[in-house]
């Protein structure tokens, strides 16, 4: 028989009751003068058999055999002792015996009453009593049993240590505490409603959480495991339930304890932004471990500096977080919730605060209070305990917690917890903190290389936004530039360097000052980017081949950048664009609105080398508009690139608004939230100059056309109404740079003047050498010309053209 069968099945009286054991009437002198059925079923032998004999007959002379009881002074006691009693089939039968006395030893007739049962079965029953005993008195599980009406009948000992009380009689569940409530999810609401649902179904309910304050700790609330079942009689009908409860307060607060800190790892520290954690700090612990929480740091952490050991106490503090529970749902308050404070503020800490003294000392501060009401009835904190931010030594600010509401104040228990989410907070305000200092630095160096005020030109109207990432991949590398060439030509460049932070931001910077240097050369846009492809191929060959003095060294950053390069000439109204892989840009046709994105040239990426780039000619009619843009404002996670491009081409279909206008559309259109890259705009509107600004000659090769060249440039700046001033030297100035061309060219040579900001003298021929300014000595005949040109100008220079060379100079206007 199994376990559970046989208790299911046990007789509760026992195997060596009267009424069920084997029984034998003894003499005093040991005969057998009785013989029960029961004694004739367990050993075989009939009356008459057993009858008459001695009752040693039938036991087995072994150790333990029957020893008649010589010392029992009452009748009222029993000899137990196990037998091994010979059965009429001859096997041996091993049995437990007891003895009771009749009548006093000496006396005729039926001295004893001999009971004998199955020694198995009697200490399977044996063992049975002794489980219910200790359930009773020595189990640690407290054990109830209420009736059908779920009211109590009956508890053991645990149960009346447990509460410090025994009048539980006609009780029910919850009114055996105070404050009760049940904890687990999914179960009724009650322990009575638990109950009527196990007497209705049958159905046990194990380890239900259940919190409440005993009678004998009415001021803690305690947490018990409880489980229940259905009591029924061996015919089935329903008796009542059984409780079982144990008290897992320990457990359940040290389990709390571990899930804050495993939530505290999964929610503090998302981002790279202090407030947001000090935020993310409040949420976990609020309410569930304390009632309000305020984070200080020291006002310079959130500049992104470190302060030096030991001057903490001495440093200003400010609040970056204070959120009280005030009913809401727990931890759940958003930037915009009402109960999320505005910019960090200044906070003092009054001498001897517990803040102040958690700065000192690095260790947290433990404060407890009266529970007395504080100001305008609110009760006043029963506990505060001020912890330290700290890493590497070092106190980045304080998180108080306080408890004016929950039940118990702060203990022992709860000093390591604190320890560990201040801890893993420190952790992730310094990484914030670092974050911090590098993005501003970043952002430092990268506006500082961006230009700050672009030139204001007659040739076009420009608009520009540029907008740095502002997640935590930090700053890019996109940069944009607007460059005045010489007649009054405009360079025009945006680019973008692959990667973010401090080196893609430095790598900008040289790229940007190498573009500027080789369009100072007036090269045209696809020679500019060979020569800007070569410069970059160049460094990153050395860097691989050469010894770096740093072995932190990564591959140059301006392998991969992409860029385009337009030049605009508002004298014809055409502009050359070439590009390096970067995506083209936007062309707005002024009569019809028309938005196109011209097919030029893709060309690679630079620093890959290898391949030419191309250029390619647009004709633009005054009012144009050019957007030029880096990837950026049309890539990012889930955009789609064809959806954006039709999204700015519909920004752009309004192009009659004022430029500053339409960025501000186009930005907003496209980047409505944060942006995961930099985005760098330059819109650029196009103006063709009048035909009466500008004068242009052909000129031959000849000598005499010196003198020509000479008049009719002066009578042009006369006719313009310029002073006589400038008359002399542009007359200087076309007579040198004709004579050099004559003397030092061959073929047709152009005489042009631009009147615009400055005065723009240009003579253009077939020659490709380029003039050299030097000092002549006293006995040369020659070399003085452009000497004295640089000194009579405000700039001159020269660049290359497809047919020869344009020798220019340039005169400030009154």
């Amino acid at each position: 028989m199994s376990a559970v069968n046989a208790v299911e099945g046990a007789d509760f009286r026992g195997p060596l009751d009267v009424t069920r054991a084997a029984t034998a009437v003894l003499d005093a002198e040991g005969i057998i003068v009785g013989w029960g059925p029961a004694a004739q079923a367990l050993l075989g032998y009939p009356p008459h058999e057993a009858v008459g004999h001695p009752i040693g007959s039938f036991v087995v002379d072994r150790p333990g055999a029957y020893q008649a009881p010589t010392d029992l002074p009452g009748a009222s006691r029993a000899r137990r002792q196990v037998l091994h009693m010979r059965h009429r089939d001859g096997r041996i039968v091993r049995v437990t015996s007891a003895t009771l006395t009749l009548f006093p030893t000496g006396a005729e007739g039926p001295a004893r009453l001999l009971a004998v049962a199955d020694a198995e079965e009697t200490e399977r029953w044996e063992a049975l009593q002794a489980m219910l005993r200790g359930l009773a008195t020595q189990s640690p599980v407290g054990l109830a049993i209420y009736d059908t009406e779920r009211r109590v009948v009956w508890t053991n000992h645990a149960l009346y240590q447990e509460m410090g009380t025994s009048q539980y009689a006609g009780l029910g569940p919850d009114d055996m505490v105070t404050d009760g409530e049940v904890l687990s999810v999914g179960y009724p609401p009650t322990l009575d409603e638990t109950m009527r649902q196990v007497l209705g179904t049958g159905e046990p309910v194990i380890e239900l959480h259940y919190r409440g304050r005993p009678p004998v700790d009415p001021e803690r609330d305690h947490v018990w495991s409880c489980s229940y079942y259905r009591l029924q009689s061996p015919d089935g009908s329903t008796l009542g339930v059984c409780e079982e409860t144990v008290d897992i307060t320990e457990r359940y607060l040290a389990q709390q304890r571990l899930d804050l800190l495993v939530r505290a790892g999964a929610r503090v520290g998302t981002t790279l932004d202090m407030v947001r954690t000090a935020q993310e700090l409040s949420a976990v612990t609020v309410p569930q471990f304390a009632d309000a929480v305020t984070i200080d740091l020291i006002d310079t952490v959130l500049e992104g500096d470190q302060p030096a050991p030991g001057t903490e106490p001495a440093r200003s503090m400010v609040r970056v977080w204070d959120e009280s529970f005030n009913g809401g749902p727990p931890g759940t308050a958003p930037p915009d919730d009402p109960r999320a404070p505005g910019p960090p503020k200044p906070v003092d800490y009054a001498p001897g605060s517990a803040q102040a003294r958690c700065l000192v000392s690095g260790r947290p501060v433990l404060e407890r209070f009266p529970e007395t009401d504080g100001i305008a009835g609110r009760p006043r904190a029963n506990s505060r305990l001020s912890v330290p931010l700290r890493t590497e030594g070092v106190s980045l600010g304080v998180v108080t917690f306080t408890r004016d509401r929950h039940p118990d104040p702060f203990g022992a228990g709860d000093l390591p917890v604190a320890d560990e989410l201040v801890a893993r907070a420190a952790i992730c305000v310094d990484n914030a903190r670092r974050y911090t200092r590098e993005h501003t630095a970043a952002l430092v160096l990268q506006r500082s290389l961006l230009p700050r005020n672009l030139p204001s030109l007659t040739g076009v109207e420009i608009a520009h936004r540029y907008l740095p990432a502002d997640n935590r991949a930090g700053v890019g590398g996109d940069w944009f530039d607007v460059i005045a060439l010489p007649g009054t030509r405009v360079g025009m460049v945006v680019g973008d360097v692959v990667g973010h932070g401090l080196r893609a931001a430095a790598t900008m910077g040289r790229l940007r000052t190498s573009v500027r240097v080789l369009a100072a050369l007036d090269l045209a846009p696809d020679e500019l980017l060979s020569r800007l492809d070569d410069l970059t191929a160049q460094g990153a060959h050395e860097q691989q081949d050469g010894n770096s003095l740093d072995e932190r060294d990564t591959p140059d950053a301006a392998v991969g950048v992409t860029c385009l390069y337009a030049v605009y000439d508002p004298v014809t109204g055409r502009c050359v664009m070439a590009r390096a892989g970067h995506p083209p840009p936007a062309v707005v046709d002024p009569a019809t609105g028309t938005v196109r994105y011209p097919d030029l040239p893709a060309g690679q990426p630079i620093g890959f080398g290898g391949l030419p780039f191309e250029s390619a000619e647009l004709t633009l009619p005054e009012g144009s508009l050019l957007a030029l843009f880096t990837d950026g404002l049309i890539e990012g996670r889930g955009r789609d690139r064809d959806a954006e491009l039709d999204a700015l081409r519909t920004v752009l279909a309004d192009h009659r608004r004022p430029l500053e206008e339409l960025c501000d559309q186009a930005v907003a259109t496209m980047l409505p939230g944060p942006v995961d890259d930099d985005a760098a705009l330059l819109l650029v509107r196009t103006r063709v100059l009048d035909r009466d600004e500008v004068a242009v000659w052909d000129l031959e090769a000849d000598p005499e056309g010196v003198s020509r060249a000479r008049a009719l440039a002066a009578g042009q700046v006369r006719a313009w109404g310029l002073d006589e001033e400038l008359v002399f030297t542009t007359e200087v100035v076309v007579s040198e740079l004709v004579t050099n061309a004559i003397r030092y060219a061959s073929g047709p040579i152009q005489l042009r003047l631009i009147r615009d900001r400055t005065l723009i003298c240009e003579v253009s021929d077939t020659g490709h050498t380029s003039p050299h300014l030097r000092r002549a000595a006293i006995d040369d005949e020659g070399g003085r010309g452009l000497f004295l040109i640089a000194q009579m100008t405000q700039q001159w220079g020269t660049r290359y053209t497809p047919t020869g060379k344009t020798i220019w100079a340039e005169q400030p206007l009154p």
